[in-house]
């Protein structure tokens, strides 16, 4: 599936999208912050575009302009949630290079992304998750709509091999609804 915001393309991940996706994920700024160790090269982001990002409901974040990867966002089921979903709701995760932080493309894909599960899959209510001192990210879900839910101290972060500190954020169909999308 590809879904289509005012400047965004998010479609899925390509084996060729390899090389802008190290462009990204080997900054370290970008992947330890979201929990996951920088990309060493080229062809370990291509592994990961076929291990990871190859997943359902997981796309390449692209502008429109020239359709190059320059991040990524996904759904996550509840089974793979990082807290306790219910059945019929979905966690959402995201990245995006550094060159274009502050540019409201998250907020764009996100809420690109909240309409889709809500509207297509059918979901209930959508969780969101940022590790202590990820304000950017804090602030992107604020801008979502996403309401404060709970904390979970002491959490086991196993691709940095560390334990950190997650504060979770909700937002239901019904408040999705009232919103100004």
């Amino acid at each position: 599936m590809v879904l289509e915001t005012e400047r965004l393309i998010l479609r899925p991940w390509e084996e060729d999208d390899a090389e802008s996706l190290y462009k990204y994920a080997k900054d370290p700024a970008v992947g330890p912050i979201a929990g996951w160790p920088v990309h060493t090269s080229v062809e370990d982001s291509r592994e990961i575009i076929r291990s990871v990002l190859s997943a359902d409901e997981t796309y390449a974040v692209c502008l429109k302009s020239d359709n190059v990867a320059i991040g990524s966002i996904g759904l996550i089921p509840p089974a793979q949630s990082h807290t306790a979903a219910a059945d019929d709701e979905i966690e959402v995760g995201y990245w995006i290079g550094v060159p274009f932080w502050g540019q409201g493309l998250i907020p764009e894909a996100v809420k690109a992304l909240q309409k889709h599960a809500f509207t297509d899959l059918g979901c209930s209510a959508m969780w969101c998750g940022y590790y202590d001192g990820n304000e950017k990210s804090k602030r992107c879900q604020e801008k979502c709509g996403f309401v404060y839910h709970h904390t979970e101290e002491n959490k086991s972060c196993e691709l940095m091999g560390d334990v950190r500190t997650e504060h979770f954020t909700f937002l239901s169909k019904e408040q999705w609804m009232k919103s100004d999308k």
